[in-house]
């Protein structure tokens, strides 16, 4: 593939880090090393070349095993792809995800492509699904579409198995890797793979899909999006919102290992004091965790040492600030939204997703608002996917499913998650 060379930065070098313990030197702009969760995963990630200018190329890719919950693929690789550095402003960087194709004959014109934003799994570089393998929730997903006759393309997100902070949560900058990853996927596929996109995200990714929706008509144009999905809604539309004056931010309001994982990834801005010199005696443990670890880990810390905010932070009131990351500004979106929420959510409360369909709705967008009385929020992943699955038929025939703002109503407060679904725990 013919790059272009880049002008006095960007070569990914080990031996030639600026940064003690660094595992990268590319702009420094970009933080990097150990403290930002940066580790040695393979030479696959380490990208030691010129760079393109362009983001939403293919640097490299390999195959990769096979994952259980993923039997539809016929192809299934490992990417290295670039993308553009929202947050910390270093130019283009390699990002890293996975390439799948479905088993099925292509059409003429190619398959569908589906752009698929994973939940929170952590902040360090061996957290990347690329790396250590999609989650069997999210696996399972992956291959619904792929039976379906879609191609799927996941991208880790900047930061988890590439260089730098993974800016969790930050919307510009995980829509980017999205929008990006599709470039790659299209760019990559010798015609395979039509410019026909889905974009969906869980969570996490629920941010992640609606930033890449909102971006896609100034940032990757070219890009012919057809709908787009958002379950277990995170995002915040502050000026438009119907919630009580009274509720809690959100990093005051879920675990505080995502609080950490927000502050390591950048969500206090440029100037602010390092995660360090804010935990206390008893928070480091968990910080350290966020650095190395993944969920798992940093779940069972918070848990051994009796963490919460007030105990692992010298100031909890921090945490207002971080809320920002997920804000956006109410806007129309460009195409078609579907959105789901359980019920018996309990990690984004149904009324706080309510307050975010609500304002999609008021600022114009064509939105479908789904809700799944018993179902928790990992489970509606699964829960949500026979109705999404119509609403992007509908969408692709060029009849979209009609909106229904118009019926939406305050769910209350969530519910007990019921048996009979997947991943319901």
């Amino acid at each position: 593939m013919k790059t272009l060379a880049r002008i006095g930065v960007m070569a990914l070098a080990l031996c030639a880090s600026p940064h003690p313990g660094a595992l990268y030197a590319i702009a420094d702009a970009l933080p990097q090393g150990p403290i930002v969760g940066d580790q040695d995963l393979s030479p696959f990630y380490r990208w030691t070349g010129a760079l393109p200018e362009k983001p939403g190329l293919v640097l490299r890719e390999e195959g990769i095993p096979d994952q259980p919950e993923i039997v539809a693929a016929a192809t299934a690789r490992r990417i290295l792809y670039t993308s553009t550095d929202a947050r910390w402003r270093s130019g283009i960087i390699p990002v890293s995800g996975t390439l799948y194709l479905p088993k099925r004959a292509a059409p003429q014109d190619g398959w569908p492509l589906v752009a698929w934003a994973h939940g929170t799994l952590g902040g360090s570089d061996r957290c990347a699904p690329s790396w250590s393998r999609h989650r069997p929730r999210d696996g399972e997903y992956i291959n619904n579409w792929l039976e379906q006759g879609f191609a799927v393309v996941a991208t880790d997100y900047q930061g988890l198995g590439g260089p730098g902070p993974h800016p969790y949560l930050n919307w510009g900058a995980e829509g980017r890797s999205v929008l990006d990853a599709a470039r790659a996927a299209l760019g990559h596929s010798n015609g395979q793979i039509a410019n026909t996109i889905i974009i969906t995200g869980q969570s996490q990714g629920s941010g992640a899909s609606l930033g890449a929706t909102r971006l896609a008509p100034s940032y990757a144009p070219e890009l012919n999006i057809k709908a787009s999905i958002a379950t277990g809604i995170i995002s915040a539309f502050p000026p438009a919102d119907k919630k009580p004056s009274s509720e809690q931010s959100f990093a005051r309001s879920v675990p505080p290992q995502l609080t950490i994982l927000m502050m390591i990834g950048g969500a206090l801005g440029d100037d602010a004091i390092k995660p360090d010199d804010l935990v206390t005696e008893v928070g480091k443990p968990m910080l350290q965790a966020a650095r190395e670890g993944c969920n798992a880990e940093l779940a069972q810390v918070v848990r051994s040492n009796g963490l919460t905010l007030a105990n692992s932070l010298k100031d909890p009131e921090i945490a207002d600030r971080l809320s920002a990351v997920i804000d956006m500004s109410p806007v129309r979106m460009p195409v078609p939204v579907f959105l789901a929420t359980g019920l018996a959510d309990k990690s984004i409360h149904p009324q706080r997703q309510y307050a975010a369909v609500a304002a999609l709705c008021a600022a114009g967008s064509h939105a479908v608002w789904k809700t799944y009385a018993g179902v928790s929020h990992n489970g509606t992943v699964h829960a949500a996917y026979p109705d999404e699955l119509a609403f992007v038929q509908a969408a692709l025939a060029g009849n979209p499913m009609q909106s229904n703002c118009a019926a939406i109503a305050d769910p209350g407060l969530p519910g007990d998650p019921l048996p009979g679904f997947k991943f319901n725990d």
